[in-house]
């Protein structure tokens, strides 16, 4: 059984604090607590006028920047204009189990926006990072498998679950590399992981199949915890007093809910080859190597 995390969120105040689709869902839970705790929080939003939508509903200091995550050219725009230290950079955006579709990049849309462009946002902020960095990941990475034959489903037939679990595996083995490679510099940035377990927000809508997300919606809003609640295992992440390669999600019946604790991961997360070759194929993919 993991550590116990229970009220081990520290301040987050006068800290800068940069998160990935925080105008709705979890990230948008998230935004709002570190607002709430006198951070500045800065939404970085594919729309914005969604994105000042949700800004507004928010107290506290918040800002909104433009970030297309299916767009690789937005991410290094982001980080060209961004040029102030960062604390926390938060990887919270992303899509689950839509119709076979492709970013502007041609990645297939859930590995390019779940993992790849996050990747690229993370490498092109590193130098201006001063603490850590966050990845929001599933309990879906334990039915993922890194298929480096084929990561954007052009042999295989497309099978939208599935691919959302090579994206969230994606996730944790990013982190563990990302961490080893900060510990071999030294650095002072650690990277940590989280999962909501099962959380109300709008994700299941975004599906592309309507009877499939409105069963889904269904489903999970019976036995899931609320939003604010599944947003709590990205704050401790981000905040508590944890090692580097941590991963975080609720204690409670099979980690769906309940307060955080430190999780654990499948053995595929674990295999620190296959995160290192995924590291490799990624700066292939994506342009951007490690700055450090």
């Amino acid at each position: 059984m993991g550590k116990r995390l229970d009220g081990n969120i520290a301040s987050a105040a006068d800290r800068t604090i940069v998160i990935t689709g925080g105008n709705s869902g979890i990230g948008r839970a998230a935004a709002s607590m570190l607002a709430g705790m006198d951070a500045r929080v800065v939404l970085a939003v594919r729309n914005l006028r969604k994105g000042r939508t949700a800004a507004q509903t928010i107290r506290g200091n918040v800002e909104v920047r433009h970030l297309d995550l299916a767009d690789l050219s937005t991410v290094h725009d982001f980080a060209e204009e961004f040029s102030d230290p960062i604390d926390i950079l938060i990887n919270n955006a992303g899509i689950m189990a839509p119709p076979l579709g492709h970013t502007a990049d041609g990645f297939e849309s859930q590995f390019g926006t779940n993992h790849l462009v996050h990747f690229a946002l993370t490498n092109l902020l590193l130098p201006q990072i001063r603490d850590r960095v966050v990845t929001v990941s599933s309990m879906a990475h334990r039915m993922g498998s890194i298929e480096f034959d084929d990561l954007n489903w052009e042999r295989r037939t497309y099978k939208p679950m599935a691919a959302y679990g090579q994206s969230k595996l994606a996730n944790l083995l990013f982190t563990s590399e990302l961490q080893r490679r900060l510990t071999e510099v030294s650095s002072p940035i650690i990277a940590t992981a989280a999962h909501p377990g099962l959380a109300a927000t709008n994700l299941y809508r975004r599906q592309g199949n309507r009877l499939l997300a409105s069963v889904a919606e269904a489903v999970i809003g019976l036995v899931s915890q609320s939003e604010q609640q599944g947003a709590v295992p990205t704050l401790c992440a981000a905040t508590a007093d944890i090692p580097g390669n941590s991963y975080v999600g609720p204690r409670g019946f099979k980690e769906t809910m309940g307060q955080p604790k430190l999780v654990g991961r499948s053995a595929a997360a674990k295999d620190t080859e296959v995160a290192r070759r995924l590291w490799t194929v990624s700066e292939e993919l994506t342009g951007v190597e490690f700055p450090l």
